[in-house]
């Protein structure tokens, strides 16, 4: 039954060419190990998703796996997806332009001046922290952009 979900190790595996048997013996794991993974049975441990990584050349793969191996993780590092280049690029420059313009920088200076937010720069200081999070989340993408060759 296809659910529509799919494993980010195999599919990371997949989109690197590699059968399980090969990426078993290229990773120094058993077979059994790495099916484990695949269908959820198991997470693997960081250091063998760093071998993942490395080993399918799939540089995406290290912010899924954290993110879904802790719920920490998921409230500190954004959701990306994978995309291109040319798109990455444009999204990144758009938020830093934006963030720009509306003088975001001089605010937050303005606000930082005493070395305390109070009830009246509250709220600017929370929209300020949303559009630099906007802009860490388009630098991520542009880190694991895909590159297809």
């Amino acid at each position: 039954m296809d659910n529509g979900y799919t494993n980010i190790y195999q599919a990371a595996r997949l989109a690197g060419g590699f059968t399980q048997e090969r990426a078993a013996e290229l990773l120094g794991l058993s077979v059994e190990s790495v099916k484990a993974y695949e269908r959820d049975a198991t997470i693997p441990k960081d250091t063998t998703v760093l071998r993942m990584v490395d080993v399918y050349g799939a540089p995406f793969l290290a912010v899924q796996h954290l993110r879904a191996s802790t719920e920490l993780a998921r409230s500190i590092i954004p959701e990306v997806s994978e995309t291109d280049l040319s798109v990455a690029v444009i999204r990144l420059l758009n938020r830093i332009r934006d963030f720009a313009e509306k003088h975001r920088t001089d605010r937050l200076l303005e606000i930082a001046d005493d070395g305390r937010i109070d009830n009246l720069e509250r709220r600017d200081y929370d929209a300020i922290l949303k559009e630099l999070d906007e802009i860490v989340k388009a630098s991520l993408t542009l880190k694991f952009i895909r590159e297809d060759e």
